[in-house]
């Protein structure tokens, strides 16, 4: 062991059950992303939704110190990327071509979440910068011991992909989308940042909702009664569905209901109801922390033209705006988000090849895939329904 070892001792666990979830989240906590916390985390675990069969075999990362957690860091190694929202085939075929090995590789991020802000989870007190040295050398030799083709952590922070581009990570470039506040006192004060045409779409959906004489409530934490999260489990079934070979569908009956034990704290759904009705027919759960939010699922039981834009995007705007919600990210994909209000934005994975070529082939063609990707986004907004200053 080298040096920066003395003092430090590295373990790894099969599942985040194997550790205290005080300790845990006394890291998790303070990076405001709750899908790295304890609960999420072992929820997925304990389901089933996360397994080797499922083509998720949990290896997370322990760091003490004289006893004490002072780092954690989720991992799993794959042998597939489903799940994973980076479509990384084409370097996959890169690989193959070359003949080297591709997966198994370990990956660090929250299973099947396309949700920006992984990064390393390190106690405040203790030195990042020797944290962080020593899990990426111990990540090297994890990976040479298992023959693993790399390392690679997915939907990261973006503050984090300076600093890991310093320990040989190079960092990929994707689009997707965000909402943010800008200080709106109300939700018309927000329909004022876009132009007339698309102020009149707003209003002509929302009106036509009225008119079907349907209503929406959110429902937030204990809010929420019991039984809907079962029916939001059969919303995100039949959503996956209508996307038959295309579908995302990776979580199971389990998984939702023990987000009602489990994870309440931190979820509000958007319902909405015929008039006279008790029984939802569409819903659409998201995941909030601090000041931002995150879209998750959504599903009807009644298809009602522009319900899907009023439960997935006006009425959690609404929301953000009246509970000083910084950010708000909708999910994945859908050009339909960005005449709606949402801006084009990088999100973020790093990568590091076990295979010396393969690494420099990597390093060496991204940043032109980048340059594209950028150019995209710029693209997508400058068509952005805005007034334009």
């Amino acid at each position: 062991m080298t040096d920066i070892l003395k003092g430090y001792e590295i373990s790894w666990i099969d599942s985040v059950s194997r550790v205290d979830r005080d300790e845990w989240n006394g890291l998790a906590s303070l990076i405001d992303f709750p899908f790295l916390e304890w609960d999420w985390l072992r929820l997925l675990e304990e389901s089933g939704c996360v397994r080797l069969e499922t083509g998720w075999l949990s290896a997370h990362m322990l760091v003490r110190h004289e006893g004490r957690l002072v780092a954690a860091v989720p991992l799993y190694v794959r042998d597939q990327s489903d799940g994973e929202f980076i479509f990384d085939r084409v370097w996959y075929e890169v690989a193959q071509k070359g003949g080297i090995t591709y997966y198994p590789k370990v990956v660090g991020m929250s299973p099947y979440t396309p949700a920006s802000g992984y990064r390393f989870l390190i106690a405040p007190d203790v030195n990042a910068d020797v944290i962080v040295r020593l899990v990426c050398q111990t990540l090297d030799r994890f990976c040479t011991a298992n023959n693993l083709g790399s390392s690679a952590f997915n939907f990261v922070d973006p503050d984090w992909t300076k600093e890991m581009e310093a320990y040989g990570y190079a960092t990929w470039q994707h689009q997707g989308y965000v909402w943010e506040n800008h200080d709106y006192k109300d939700f018309e004060q927000w329909m004022g940042s876009l132009n007339g045409n698309r102020r009149k779409t707003v209003r002509r959906e929302r009106k036509s909702l009225k008119a079907e004489k349907i209503r929406v409530e959110i429902l937030v934490g204990d809010e929420i009664p019991d039984h809907y999260f079962l029916l939001m489990y059969k919303c995100y079934v039949s959503t996956n569905d209508k996307f038959g070979v295309w579908s995302c569908k990776y979580l199971n009956e389990e998984f939702f209901e023990g987000l009602s034990k489990y994870m309440r704290k931190n979820i509000f759904f958007s319902v909405a109801f015929r008039e006279g009705e008790e029984e939802p027919i569409a819903m659409a759960m998201f995941v909030f922390s601090g000041d931002r939010l995150w879209g998750r699922y959504w599903g009807c039981f009644e298809e009602v033209r522009f319900l899907h834009f009023e439960l997935c995007y006006y009425a959690p705007i609404e929301w953000a705006i009246a509970n000083d919600i910084r950010l708000y990210d909708p999910g994945m994909g859908g050009e339909h988000k960005a005449r709606r209000g949402f801006f084009s934005s990088p999100c973020y994975s790093l990568h590091r090849f076990s295979d010396s070529s393969m690494d420099l082939t990597f390093k060496t063609y991204i940043l032109e895939v980048n340059t594209l990707e950028n150019g995209y986004i710029n693209e997508m907004n400058d068509m952005m329904p805005i007034v334009k200053s």
